[in-house]
């Protein structure tokens, strides 16, 4: 497995009020959104990178306002061309 390893100083723990280890959880967990987001990881392996269920990060991006189901218009036709 690889490793990303991000520095950052105490004053982000500080501003944050957050554990070094929940700080670097939700970390992960924005990155994996971001990456969601764009289009680059699909919904499982996101959540399999903030080390969340599918279920947990559905509900999450969800209170976000990001769509869990992210298909274009003729992704959106094909799916109902093969419903």
């Amino acid at each position: 497995m690889q490793m990303l390893s991000i520095p950052y100083s105490d004053d982000l723990l500080i501003s944050t009020g957050q554990s070094k280890e929940t700080l670097e959880q939700l970390l992960r967990f924005f990155l994996a959104v971001k990456l969601f987001e764009l289009g680059r990881l699909s919904l499982g392996k996101a959540a399999q990178l903030c080390e969340r269920s599918k279920l947990y990060f559905m509900e999450e991006i969800g209170r976000m306002g990001i769509p869990a189901i992210n298909l274009d218009d003729g992704q959106i036709e094909d799916e109902l061309r093969n419903a």
